[in-house]
């Protein structure tokens, strides 16, 4: 699909306007610094973006000033006394340089014990870990669908993990398939529920309109609660490229 980029000024803030080959605009706002972003149908000037955007300041000035507010993590060089996080609780990192294949354990409720091969370098040790968390994450998938679909009322053919810098989950309407940050490994149990929810609603509902507001209240009354728990947590470090 063939992608054509510009850039307007709305009110001060730059605007990137990416037209393809789609029906419906989308507006979307993204971390780590509240970078504007509009999805085109080819057809539509600059003066129709414009107007969509103005009807939609309102919303975009509050995830600016979300985002700005999210406290950052910073840049993890996987070397013993480190803090990370899994499953909503802070951890100290304890490297194990020892031979054998690399293993991470939690230790005391308070420890990640990242064991590796004497020499390993920063990039590799890091990747350890990212494996351990896709298992752990994997692990929770099963259970979360059987709990979930029949209060939802959908049936997920497939749930896979990935790393994704702009958002904490997607979905494939047709293909009924849902994909995870691998992020949300280190959030807490409820937040992880609230974005499964979230993306099997969409199944439902493809936009974030009054109907799936509604479904989501029915499927999730607290719903907002664990938004606004997950959007209180940290950004992981990344090198946003957009």
């Amino acid at each position: 699909m063939t992608t054509e980029r510009s850039h307007i000024e709305v009110s001060g803030i730059d605007v990137e306007i990416r037209r393809k080959a789609i029906k419906n605009l989308h507006v979307g706002v993204y971390p780590p610094d509240g970078k504007v972003r509009v999805a085109a149908p080819v057809h539509l000037d600059d003066e129709a973006v414009r107007l969509a955007v103005v009807s939609r300041l309102s919303w975009i000035r509050r995830q600016r000033q979300s985002f700005a507010r999210q406290a950052r993590e910073s840049a993890r060089e996987m070397v013993t006394g480190e803090s990370h996080y899994f499953g909503g609780r802070r951890y100290r990192l304890d490297l194990v340089e020892r031979p054998g294949n690399p293993r991470v354990r939690v230790v005391n409720n308070s420890i990640l014990e990242l064991q590796v091969r004497p020499g390993t370098d920063r990039a590799a040790r890091q990747r350890a870990l990212d494996r351990w968390y896709r298992r752990q994450l994997k692990a929770r998938i099963p259970e979360l669908l059987a709990t979930w679909e029949p209060v939802v009322g959908v049936k997920v053919s497939d749930c896979r993990i990935k790393r994704m810098k702009t958002r904490w989950g997607s979905c494939n309407i047709e293909a009924r398939r849902i994909w995870l940050n691998l992020e949300l490994a280190k959030k807490s149990p409820r937040c992880l529920e609230y974005i499964l929810v979230h993306e099997m609603v969409h199944l439902l509902e493809r936009h974030h309109n009054e109907r799936f507001r509604a479904l989501m209240d029915q499927c999730m009354p607290d719903w907002r609660l664990r938004k606004d728990e997950l959007n209180e947590t940290s950004l992981a470090h990344e090198e946003w490229d957009y």
